[in-house]
């Protein structure tokens, strides 16, 4: 059992310190997030598609080819962290409370029509500064003003939870891409 414990990060290590990109073998190997988010509509790809619609060439990631193999990585790294799954289904739980009218003191044409209601951007934002910092807000900002691919898609408040998420990943995606390029400048010299 530790074997194989071992065996196991010993792959994963190589794998990540080779640069090369981390792919799930199997639906056992998906963090549950994802399959939680599946079961509503939202898959892996719909997610890295809606980051690359506001893909910006960065040195270190240039190319929306070399961005969807960092963004896949990032999301599933991202995906397995308990606390955002807690944050996301707690988003979508207080949605489709909201919708039935069940949140105390927001009523159901509140909450459609929702003047005054800004606990949907607080929750995007938390999920993306918890992701990224700062970086992860500013992006944040960007993806729920165009709102791009699934996030157009889906209510007032699971748009911004997604939204957080894609924000973050795709500032860690541009921040890590950034770094490995100094770090490979500074070895050089």
């Amino acid at each position: 059992m530790l074997a194989d414990y071992l065996s196991m990060l010993m792959k994963v290590f190589l794998t990540a310190s080779e640069g090369t990109s981390m792919r799930i073998k199997s639906k056992k190997d998906e963090p549950p997030l994802l399959k939680y988010l599946e079961e509503r509509g939202i898959t892996l790809r719909d997610l890295v598609d809606t980051a690359l619609e506001l893909f910006v060439p960065h040195p270190g990631v240039e190319d929306k080819r070399k961005a969807t193999e960092l963004l896949r990585e990032e999301f599933i790294e991202t995906l397995a962290d308990v606390n955002i799954s807690c944050i996301e289904v707690a988003c979508f739980c207080l949605e489709k409370e909201a919708k039935k009218g069940l949140v105390p003191g927001l009523t159901v044409e509140r909450f459609t029509g929702r003047p005054g209601l800004v606990i949907d951007e607080l929750l995007g934002m938390t999920i993306a500064n918890y992701v990224a910092g700062a970086r992860g807000i500013f992006e944040f900002i960007r993806f729920d003003q165009t709102k791009p691919g699934i996030l157009k898609k889906l209510g007032p408040i699971t748009n911004d939870a997604i939204g957080g998420l894609v924000a973050g990943v795709s500032s860690n995606m541009y921040t890590k891409a950034l770094e490995r390029v100094s770090r490979s400048i500074r070895s050089q010299e």
